[in-house]
């Protein structure tokens, strides 16, 4: 049986090849952006404090839900109630109960971001975090990102055989080595015991002025490696 000859990662002098890399860099919109709400509540008794709990997160649920589409995604997250325990005397006694619920809304209208993240913070015992800018993952920007990668590939490659006196002949290897959104870090979790509590008004209180929020620009890379076969150079 005939072995068949090994693939050599190099030409040969009638077939060089030549090697190079594409990356592209653009600076696009965000399409969604994030944020973070913590329902909490204290009571002496356990089950009061779980009925001030479920009110709140139901209060907090029924103003994302009145957004309609402007919210794309709705998730609850961490759920706990912890016992808090007096700091002194002999015996373990019970002073409260702690309960949160953490929520995460992703929306895609950020005029409606702006308003709903301060009728959010004005709820009682309810604490804020974001906005996380982001791009979906299907984002078309992605793509274009790839491609201008390949095209910069491509035109490198076509400099450097031009400089030998000679030309492209064939594509051998495209490699993706990563297309990512960098604009975008990981948003965290809030911190243990968060709160922010808004002020108290007499009679009915005036809704608070929309927060005034600049989207965050979003970097997207793309790279590729890239091998071609060339003409012989004229040296």
């Amino acid at each position: 049986m005939t072995t068949p000859p090994a693939h050599l990662p190099y030409g040969t002098p009638d077939t060089p090849r030549i090697a190079v890399r594409g990356e592209a860099r653009l600076e696009v919109d965000p399409e969604i952006a994030r944020i973070g709400i913590t329902v909490n509540a204290r009571g002496t008794d356990r089950h009061h404090a779980l009925d001030d709990l479920t009110r709140r997160n139901n209060q907090v649920l029924d103003l994302l839900r009145s957004y309609g589409d402007a919210v794309e995604k709705l998730e609850t997250g961490r759920f706990t109630i912890t016992p808090q325990l007096a700091e002194k005397g002999r015996h373990e006694r019970i002073r409260a109960y702690l309960g949160s619920v953490h929520l995460t809304a992703t929306l895609n209208d950020f005029t409606a971001l702006g308003e709903l993240a301060t009728r959010l913070a004005e709820l009682d015992l309810t604490h804020v975090d974001g906005p996380w800018w982001a791009l979906r993952h299907d984002s078309p920007a992605h793509g274009e990102a790839r491609r201008h990668a390949v095209h910069e590939a491509v035109q490198r490659a076509r400099e450097y055989a031009g400089a030998l006196g000679a030309r492209l002949d064939a594509l051998v290897e495209l490699a993706d080595t990563g297309a990512e959104n960098t604009g975008l870090p990981a948003y965290p979790p809030p911190a243990p015991g968060g709160m922010m509590r808004s002020a108290g008004y007499g009679g009915a209180p005036t809704p608070p002025p929309a927060l005034d929020l600049e989207p965050q620009r979003q970097t997207v890379h793309a790279h590729v490696n890239a091998r071609f076969t060339m003409t012989r150079p004229e040296l």
